[in-house]
């Protein structure tokens, strides 16, 4: 969960910003030039770090099926402190020009890929370790470190702006956050480093070594997931559309939404996101445990139905202009979003078997990261530009819902499967 937070902590840090600083430091227009043209492109390059994510989660899952976990957690922890690092440095338009915003472009790729490898790292590392009766519980951890690093992010962000004018805010004070992503960064190393390596990994790599020692080869990961487990990469995938679209739509899209339509200060909504954060991360371990005793669909279905119907409450909430009425949105939006992302880690991580795990849940994850969450802040601005209502994004986050009620309604309960057998295999047999 450490690490995880700092991963996040650096993802979200970018995010934020992209909605608050990037469009006047990276973008500005000219004389006369729609504000909103700015924001687009800023989000845009938002989107560009979940179209370098399938490839982080390609590249990763394929070295983390054959060299272990542990090994890859370290690499993507490296690359991401790097990355965002070097934002905190970067010159802006007025300085370098073209420059600056191509640079910043190729960084967020970075960020990308190496967040593309996390997650799958993370999560199964955990799911791995433990007693398996309350899998759902212990692997919600490292799910806790996206709002753990969205507390950080919103817990600095937010007294820079307040505190620091304008001028200054946009000038030197979002570099603060950046920059002390290496603290951050440094700890998490020291955390990831002391982790073993995953037992039912290393039973798995155990087996694979008598196997080539007797002459039979594993395929490669990529190729096994694709031609074994298509509707596990399917389910994975559609699971992902709901909770994606919807977490970005709270924390993110809220930010543009408050400050475009509603025309309020950008100091208004970073401390509503600190409050649902908080309670979000509170809230995803019970989720996580309640996955254990009642099964992984039920909550995750719960939670589909949920965020597709409060999201028309939440653009209500938020036309209210009212501080704690936004709170109220924001939160409870997270809260229905954590019973989805409490009990994804174990239920992703039990529909595959141990040689390409980190290759499946890889691919399912963050192929669906391109389609939702990556162009989420993206189609729900053009959105409201082209209808001028947050009633057009709600109606979108509700197609969404109804993608991930169907895949997860149509799959198998998954809460009682043993990590050591092979999905797949047993799939074929019981047939």
């Amino acid at each position: 969960m450490a690490g995880t937070t700092v991963e996040w902590y650096d993802f979200f840090l970018y995010g934020v910003a992209a909605a608050l600083v990037f469009p006047t430091v990276f973008f500005p227009g000219g004389p006369g030039a729609d504000p909103a043209v700015g924001v687009l492109l800023s989000l845009g390059t938002f989107a560009v770090g979940f179209i370098a994510r399938p490839f982080g989660g390609l590249v990763f899952g394929h070295y983390g099926d054959k060299i272990g976990r542990k090994t890859l957690l370290v690499i993507s922890l490296l690359m991401m402190g790097i990355a965002t690092f070097a934002i905190g440095l970067l010159p802006g338009y007025a300085t370098i020009g073209l420059a600056a915003p191509l640079l910043l472009v190729v960084l967020r790729l970075v960020q990308g890929f190496a967040l593309g490898g996390e997650w799958g790292g993370a999560v199964l590392i955990v799911s791995e370790h433990g007693d398996p009766a309350r899998r759902g519980f212990w692997a919600s951890w490292p799910q806790a470190g996206a709002p753990g690093g969205q507390l950080l992010a919103n817990g600095l962000l937010t007294p820079l702006a307040v505190v620091q004018d304008e001028a200054t805010f946009l000038a030197w004070g979002w570099r603060i956050p950046f920059l002390l992503s290496a603290v951050l960064v440094l700890i998490g190393l020291w955390v990831r480093l002391s982790v073993e390596e995953s037992p039912v990994f290393r039973a798995a790599q155990a087996k694979a070594q008598e196997r080539a020692a007797a002459g039979t080869a594993d395929t490669m990961p990529i190729l096994d997931v694709l031609r074994r487990y298509p509707r596990e990469v399917l389910t994975a995938m559609g699971a992902r559309f709901a909770e994606n679209v919807s977490y970005y739509i709270f924390t993110i899209v809220v930010t543009t939404y408050v400050t475009t339509q509603l025309e309020l200060p950008s100091s208004f909504v970073p401390g509503a996101v600190l409050i649902g954060a908080a309670v979000h991360f509170v809230t995803i371990p019970l989720w996580g445990a309640l996955s254990d005793r009642i099964g992984r669909r039920p909550v995750y279905l719960f939670g589909a139905v949920g965020v597709g119907l409060w999201t028309f409450a939440f653009f209500a909430l938020l036309d209210t202009r009212d501080f704690a009425l936004t709170a109220v949105a924001v939160t409870v939006g997270l809260v229905l979003h954590g019973a989805m992302y409490g009990p994804q880690a174990a239920f992703l991580s039990e529909l595959f078997g141990t040689t390409v795990r980190y290759s499946g849940v890889s691919i399912g994850y963050q192929l669906a990261s391109i389609l939702a969450g990556g162009l989420a802040p993206i189609i729900a601005v053009a959105l409201l530009t082209t209808f001028d209502s947050g009633y057009a994004i709600a109606v979108y986050v509700a197609l969404c819902a109804v993608v991930t009620i169907v895949a997860v309604a149509t799959y198998s309960e998954t809460g009682k499967r043993d990590l050591e057998n092979d999905p797949a295999l047993t799939r074929r047999t019981a047939g």
